[in-house]
C-alpha cells in the first residue's frame, strides 16, 4: 500500500456523503489513462503512466470510490456486447412482468461503453423525453460521476413523482469476490454495494423497491426506485445480506494481494510462451486491461497486438506500450498461436463469430489465464 497515499486520504470527502473517513483499500500506483489510446504510430510518452489510481472506501456511508483522477481524456466510443443486449432484453422484460413499467415517457442518462435501452422501452409505447420522464434508465452511466451526490440528485429530479428510476450496477461484491480489481480504472468514480446505494438515494428520499441480480460480469444488479419512503423486496434484502460479507474494509484490502498475483502470473505466462516461440495476440482493448498490461509489464514481445471490435479503437494502441490495435480481420490473418481474452463475458460471441480461432483463446484471470470453454 502506497504510505503516502495514505496520508492524504483524509483529506478529501466523500463523493457521496460528504464525510472525511475514507481509507485506502487498493492502490496501483500510477498507471496509463484508461480512456486514452494514442495512435499506434506515436512514441510511448511518460504523461502515459503518470496518473495515480487508488480506491478508497468511506466509512460513514461505505461507498467505494475512485480515490482522484487527473485524466483528461475522451475514451473511444466502445461496441457493445453481445452479452450486454441480451441482458438488457431480460432486464426490461423482467421489469415489465413485475408491473413497473407504468406511464408513457422514459428518459436515459447514458454510458460512454455503449449501448442504450431506449429501443426497448420505445417497443412498449414509451416515447423519449428530455426532462422528467415515468421510467429514468441508468445503465453503467452513474458510475462515471465525480460528484455521487449531485448524479443522484440529477437523476431523482428526472423522475415523475409516481415514476421509476431504474439503475444498474456492477457490483462491489462481484469484483472483490472475483478478484476483478482492473474494474478500477480512471473515469470511473464508483463501485457499488447495494447497501451503498440506498444510502445514496436516501439524499434524494429515493428508495429501493425492488432488486433483480445478473450474471453479466460476473454479477450485476438492476435496482428499481421510487420516490419517498418504501421497502425493498425479499430479492433487495437478500442481495444486500449476500454482498455484505464482500464489502466491508478487510474483504476490498484484499484486493491488493490479487493484483499482484494476477500481474505475476500474467506476466510468467506470457514469457514461457515467448520462451517457446509462441504468437499470442489479445481480444478486447477494454479500459481494465490497460492497468493489467501496465502492471504486467506487457509489451509487443510478450502480445503482438490486441484485436478490438470498435472502429474507433483500430490504429491505436494500448496506453503506456507497443502493442498496437487491429482489427478482428487482422487477427484472424495473424494466425496466433493463442489469443488472450481481456473479458471473460465476450468468450461465447468471439467463439461463435470467429471459429477460425477456435481453440486458441486464453481467458485472462486472476488465478492465472485459463484456456476458454
Amino acid at each position: 500500500m502506497n504510505t503516502a497515499a495514505m496520508d492524504t486520504a483524509s483529506d478529501r470527502a466523500c463523493r457521496g456523503c460528504r464525510s472525511t473517513d475514507l481509507t485506502p483499500v487498493l492502490d496501483l500506483g500510477k498507471v496509463p489513462a484508461a480512456d486514452h489510446f494514442p495512435l499506434a504510430r506515436s512514441a510511448i510518452e511518460a504523461t502515459e503512466i503518470a496518473h495515480p489510481l487508488r480506491m478508497d472506501r468511506c466509512g460513514a456511508c461505505g461507498l467505494a470510490q475512485l480515490a482522484d483522477d487527473d485524466t483528461r481524456t475522451e475514451e473511444p466510443r466502445g461496441v457493445e456486447p453481445q452479452a450486454l443486449r441480451d441482458q438488457a432484453v431480460d432486464a426490461v422484460a423482467r421489469v415489465a412482468r413485475a408491473g413497473l413499467l407504468r406511464g408513457r415517457t422514459v428518459r436515459e442518462f447514458g454510458s460512454p461503453h455503449g449501448g442504450s435501452w431506449l429501443p426497448l422501452l420505445a417497443e412498449r409505447g414509451f416515447e423519449t423525453v428530455g426532462d422528467v420522464a415515468d421510467v429514468v434508465l441508468d445503465c453503467f452511466g452513474i458510475m462515471h460521476e465525480p460528484d455521487q451526490r449531485a448524479a443522484i440528485l440529477e437523476r431523482a429530479a428526472a423522475t415523475a413523482p409516481t415514476g421509476l428510476l431504474l439503475l444498474q450496477y456492477h457490483s462491489l461484491a462481484t469484483i472483490v469476490g472475483s478478484g476483478q480489481w482492473n474494474a478500477l480504472r480512471h473515469g470511473h468514480f464508483a463501485y457499488y454495494s447495494l447497501d451503498a446505494l440506498q444510502r445514496l438515494l436516501r439524499f434524494a428520499d429515493m428508495s429501493v423497491v425492488r432488486a433483480w441480480p445478473f450474471d453479466l460480469y460476473g454479477g450485476t444488479v438492476l435496482i428499481g426506485a421510487v420516490h419517498g419512503a418504501a421497502e425493498p423486496d425479499a430479492a433487495a434484502r437478500a442481495i444486500r445480506a449476500a454482498e455484505s460479507a464482500q464489502t466491508d474494509l478487510v474483504a476490498l484490502q484484499s484486493l491488493q494481494y490479487t493484483t499482484d498475483q494476477h500481474a505475476r502470473l500474467l506476466r510468467r505466462w506470457l514469457e514461457a510462451l515467448a520462451a517457446r516461440h509462441k504468437r499470442v495476440y489479445a481480444y478486447g482493448a477494454a479500459s481494465r486491461a490497460v492497468a493489467l498490461f501496465s502492471l504486467a509489464g506487457v509489451h509487443r514481445g510478450l502480445i503482438a497486438a490486441v484485436a478490438d471490435a470498435s472502429p474507433a479503437k483500430h490504429g491505436r494502441r494500448m496506453p503506456g506500450t507497443d502493442i498496437p490495435i487491429i482489427s478482428p480481420t487482422e487477427l484472424i490473418s495473424a494466425r496466433p498461436d493463442f489469443v488472450l481474452l481481456t473479458l471473460r463475458d465476450l468468450l461465447p460471441e468471439v467463439r461463435a463469430r470467429f471459429p477460425e480461432l477456435d481453440g486458441r483463446w486464453v481467458v485472462d484471470d486472476p488465478a492465472g489465464p485459463a484456456e476458454g470453454r
